[in-house]
């Protein structure tokens, strides 16, 4: 009798499972982002000047150029690229690294991008650097139209000066959401990511918030209007009579390099500070706001903060409850410092 034992498959997998930098060098947690393929690092000015050497894991076998462990120097316009290759060579994969330095904290939404594949859209800066995000990349998941109209959050030209400013509209679920007893989607925006692997496992814990931020706020200010829609419904969607839906619009600094999410965004004991927009009701036209920030009493701050910004058309979106039709448009927002 003869026998031959066989090499194992090589693995065809691609991906960067992981980016380890000095902790020193960090203003916030590193994030992938698997679904678009980016790694966004928040550095301090020191990094961004010197550059780094960031650690890479990779799937097994795969291999990476730039190697791990390369300096990489941020010089203006260049882009940087990680290009995968697999162990067995039949798959390939480019990370695009982006990098946070908030030095402002002015956002009148001018610029916006659209997702390649699923078409929904999320404002930039003037350099292309994303920094917000909203639940449109979950409800992509859910079987949307490719077209951006059909997501919750996006760009309009009703703007308080009469340019572009953010729209965020409660829209009627899918038939797939449904199955999963998501009936609406509020309309989301907010300063940092959305995990969309948790997505559909936990989406309370995909609405990751918070950019880091140097110093202490003063007040939040900018602008909105606001209407309801006709029908509050609760997650069960039945219509509630004699309740109306509002507007949720507020501001929450916290000790990093964590990030919040939309289960402790309320509540974590990290929280320092907070300016919330109390009135949440219709507003006809655009209606200035200037919330200043109460400090928790005794709060221990940390060298590491976070500011995270949140906008919502429906206030209980984060629990499937509100009034399909809900429209809220914010435009120039903006986080004073204390002198």
């Amino acid at each position: 009798m003869q026998g031959c034992i066989k090499d194992a498959p090589q693995n065809p997998e691609a991906d960067i499972e992981s980016v380890t930098v000095d902790p020193h060098l960090l203003t916030g947690n590193v994030f992938i982002d698997q679904i678009n393929r980016t790694i966004t690092l928040n550095l301090t000015n020191e990094a961004y000047d010197s550059g780094i050497s960031p650690v890479l894991t990779l799937s097994r076998g795969a291999s990476v150029k730039p190697a791990s462990g390369t300096l990489i120097k941020f010089d203006g316009d260049q882009e940087i690229v990680y290009d995968v290759t697999s162990e067995s060579g039949e798959n390939t994969k480019q990370y695009t690294v982006k990098v946070v330095n908030i030095g402002h904290w002015d956002f009148a939404f001018q610029n916006w991008a659209s997702h390649p594949t699923d078409k929904y859209e999320y404002p930039v800066e003037d350099d292309g650097l994303q920094l917000w995000s909203s639940g449109n990349p979950g409800v992509a998941l859910s079987g949307v139209p490719a077209r951006s109209d059909a997501y919750p959050t996006r760009s309009t030209t009703d703007g308080y000066l009469g340019t572009k400013a953010a729209e965020l509209v409660t829209i009627k679920g899918t038939p797939l959401s449904e199955l999963i007893g998501i009936r609406l989607y509020a309309g989301s925006l907010f300063l940092g990511n959305f995990n969309a692997s948790q997505a559909m496992l936990n989406p309370l814990a995909a609405t990751e918030f918070g950019e880091p931020y140097k110093g202490l706020p003063k007040s939040f200010t900018g602008y909105y209007k606001y209407s309801a829609g006709p029908d509050f419904i609760n997650k069960a969607g039945q219509v509630q009579p004699g309740v109306k839906d509002k507007c949720s619009i507020y501001a929450v600094l916290f000790n990093g390099p964590d990030r919040l999410n939309a289960t402790n965004i309320m509540n974590s004991d990290r929280i320092i500070a907070r300016a919330d927009l109390q009135d949440g009701s219709d507003k006809s036209s655009f209606t200035r706001f200037d919330i200043p920030f109460v400090y928790k009493q005794n709060a221990v701050i940390s060298k590491n903060l976070m500011m995270a910004i949140v906008t919502s058309s429906s206030a209980e979106g984060d629990q499937y409850r509100g009034a399909i039709g809900s429209r809220l448009v914010v435009d120039s927002l903006r986080i004073v410092p204390l002198l």
